[in-house]
């Protein structure tokens, strides 16, 4: 797992070529947005390609609906909230049936913005899809 946010491009794409990353796997919701800087989907895509030889993928499937990020991040709702929010989003889409496991295998990491993955939905998708699954180790970079 990896965010992009308070990293420059150095340190991320380093932390991706050390560690012989294979794939990214995107689960934001919003992956082109200015904000994004180097992270934005074709130029992730082509910076990925040409700095490691690594593959990149966008599964909308597992990033938050956009009510409930606004709910988040409007603070109009809490991060238990969310969470449950968003396991509930993640069970109703049935994810963990119409993803093929294949996308995991190797060294994949999933990439959305949070610098950390306490409050973040990376997390909870790779909880959910172990509780589901039961086969992923994932590890922050």
């Amino acid at each position: 797992m990896i965010g992009f946010t308070q990293k420059s491009a150095e340190r991320f794409f380093d932390a991706l070529t050390k560690n012989r990353i294979q794939r990214i796997i995107d689960v934001r919701l919003n992956n082109s947005s200015q904000l994004a800087a180097f992270s934005k989907q074709d130029d992730l895509a082509f910076f990925l390609r040409q700095l490691g030889d690594i593959d990149y993928m966008h599964l909308p499937s597992l990033a938050p609906n956009a009510e409930l990020i606004k709910a988040y991040r409007g603070e109009r709702i809490p991060w238990p909230d969310f969470e449950r929010g968003f396991l509930k989003l993640l069970q109703e889409r049935r994810v963990e049936e119409t993803l093929d496991k294949d996308i995991f295998a190797g060294r994949a990491v999933l990439l959305c913005s949070e610098l950390t993955p306490e409050k973040c939905h990376r997390r909870l998708v790779v909880e959910y899809l172990n509780a589901k699954w039961g086969d992923l180790q994932p590890v922050h970079l």
